[in-house]
This record gives C-alpha cells, structure tokens and sequence, in this order.
C-alpha cells in the first residue's frame, strides 16, 4: 500500500502531537509554561477514541453508502466490555469490600455474578470481546438487513432503532450492567492506578497508535480490489449485481469491520473517562458521528478524523461558555456543510486530495478507485 503526502501527515501528526503532549506533560514541572494539564491529555484522548468512530461511520459511509444511525452502540458495546475487565479488578477496594460481586450487584442484592460476566478477570479474554461482542452483533444484523436488500433511509432508521432498543436494555438493572449509572469507579488498568498521570499519558499514545491502526487499515481496504467493487455498489449496487457480484457480501464484511473499530475506540475511551453508562447508546450520539463526518469531509477517511477532534473541541468550548445554544450551533453547522460544502473540510483545505472520485469519469469503469493528491 503506497502512503501519499496526506497520509503521512496525518500519521505523523497523530503520533507525533501525542508523543509531545505526554511528554510535556510528564517531563516538565506543573509551574512550568510548556506543562500540559492532565486534563488536556484526557480531552485528547477522548478525541482521539471519538475519531475511531467518526472513522469506521466513514467507511461504511462514504465507501459503502451505508448510512449507519447507531454506531453509537458499537462504541458502547466495546466499552461496557472494558469497564467489565476493570470492574472485576476492583477486588475488595469497592465499597462494600467483595472481591466476587462489583458494588452494584452488591447493592441491588445478587447472590452471585451472572454467567456472561465469567472471563472477565482476564484481560486477553476483555480484549476479545471489545471486538467480538460488537462484531457478532454487526454480522447478525447486517446479514438480516443486507440479504433482505433493505438499504437508504429504511436501513438508517432500523439501525437506530437498533442502538435505542440497546439503550433501553441496558438502562434496567436486572439487566447486570450496572443500570442508569452504569459502570464506574474504576482502580487499575493491568495494574496501573488509572488517575495516574503516566497511565493517561500511556492512554492518549495509545489511542493515537490505534486510530492511525485503523486509518491505515480502512485505507488498504478501500484503495484495493475490494474497495473498488465496494464503491461500485456505492454508486450503483444493480449494476454490480448484475455483473455478477453480490452487493450484500462486501457490504457485511464493510459493516462488520467497522463496527470492531467502533468498539476498539470505546475500550479505549472508557478508562480516561472513567465511566460507561446506557446514555453512549443514545441516538443522538450516532448522529453527531456522521455530523462529524460530513463536516470533516466523506470518502476520505481523514476528514473523518479531522471533523471529530475539531467539533468535539468546539463542543468542549461551547458547553463551558455557551452551553444553551451548542445543539442549535452544531445544527447550524451541519445545515451549513450540507448546503455549501458537500465535500467538508477536506473540501475546502485539500480539494486535490481525496481518496475516490466523487463520481466516475466518462473513461474510467464504475467503481474504479484512483488517488488524487496535490
């Protein structure tokens, strides 16, 4: 896979701003200028695990044309697997002392851990399912709705009827998720306290590591073979069928790796947020993903990456100054791009970069994927 100019800025710039924010934060004294808060590290992280979201919308919609409105409940699903892994490593230090049932439990009156919260002592175990649970639900749902050919707004709304049906499930408290509050009061991490100032630093490397992980893989996808049948049945899935492939099979493995992204990103968010609860699945939060998609610019994978860390920034500001107008603000955001800057940012800042045409060329077969770069 050949890297262009933009590729290797990106990565160079993720990396690279995450190295440098941890090391001014751990190698330079607090009453220093060039010190970064703690909190700044955790804000970017939490970025960062967004843009894993904003990146797998992306690659199902920009490439695939699969408008998803719940993988919002991917990102959870991933998260409620790690806060699960770091609940059960509270041991005696909760508040009522037993090292066999998280507190909640403990209070509601269980008498013993239910059975599909066995494993999660092991973290090789917690991994596996931070990409299995989301990954088995994408591949169930997907196979129902892609061989029933369901597609446009029909498949937009059972996808958010999906992560609402989850967010319901996950509210009640004999469900063993912890109910409304969810799951918190988190220690360690592979026996690293995680408040300490080292383990976020190690955190926000981490979750950088990962995005350009994904953003490498997503670009290999769609810039080989496979990505330019998948975005000849972007554009025109009969005339893919009927040229012999079939439409539905690359739009589950599309939709199934996606997913796995989403649910990488939310095991990473919920140790430096310190919390995971049943309002991640909410629908609202799957919307703001494709709003930060489309804002940053669809079909080109950077712009994915681009659009979550700047609104989610804006977000962080709005709500601590002007908390009252940001849901009109980020409405009147999205109402902007969608009227006069279809192409995003990227549309905007890097017009000769994209990763496929926005449409075929009259000399060029339908799908054909090419690199433009400026």
């Amino acid at each position: 896979m050949k890297l262009d100019r933009t590729a290797w800025m990106t990565l160079v710039l993720l990396l690279g701003g995450a190295v440098l924010l941890a090391a001014l934060n751990l190698g330079t004294a607090s009453t220093s200028e060039a010190h970064v808060p703690t909190y700044v590290i955790a804000l970017t992280g939490k970025y960062l695990c967004f843009a894993m979201l904003a990146l797998a919308v992306d690659l199902v919609w920009g490439f695939a044309g699969i408008l998803s409105l719940g993988h919002a409940a991917f990102f959870a699903l991933g998260g409620y697997a790690m806060g699960m892994y770091m609940m059960r490593q509270i041991g005696t230090r909760g508040v009522y002392g037993n090292p066999m049932l998280p507190d909640f439990m403990v209070f509601l009156g269980w008498n013993h851990l239910p059975w599909y919260w066995y494993g999660f002592s092991w973290f090789g175990f917690a991994a596996l399912m931070v990409v299995l649970v989301p990954g088995v639900l994408a591949l169930v749902f997907g196979y129902l709705a892609f061989r029933s050919r369901v597609t446009g707004v029909y498949l937009s709304i059972i996808t958010q009827a999906l992560t609402y049906a989850l967010l319901l499930a996950f509210f009640r408290n004999d469900m063993g998720f912890g109910g409304n509050n969810g799951l918190t009061d988190f220690k360690d991490l592979l026996g690293f306290p995680v408040q300490a100032e080292s383990t976020r630093c190690g955190l926000l490397v981490l979750s950088a590591v990962f995005l350009c992980g994904q953003y490498l893989l997503a670009r290999f996808v769609v810039t080989s073979r496979f990505g330019k049948v998948l975005i000849a049945v972007r554009d025109t899935e009969s005339r893919t069928r009927f040229l012999g492939y079939r439409p539905e099979s690359y739009k589950l493995f599309v939709f199934v790796l996606s997913a796995m992204m989403a649910g990488i990103g939310g095991a990473l968010y919920v140790p430096q947020v310190g919390i995971i609860n049943p309002s991640e699945f909410a629908p609202a939060n799957s919307i703001e993903a494709v709003i930060w998609v489309a804002v940053g610019g669809r079909g080109t994978l950077v712009g994915a990456i681009l659009g979550a860390v700047l609104i989610n920034l804006g977000k962080t500001w709005f709500t601590s100054v002007l908390p009252e107008i940001w849901l009109f603000a980020l409405g009147a955001l999205f109402i902007f791009v969608t009227l006069f800057l279809p192409r995003g940012l990227m549309g905007v800042f890097a017009p000769r970069v994209r990763v496929v045409p926005d449409t075929p060329e009259p000399d060029m077969p339908v799908g054909e994927a090419r690199e433009v770069t400026g």
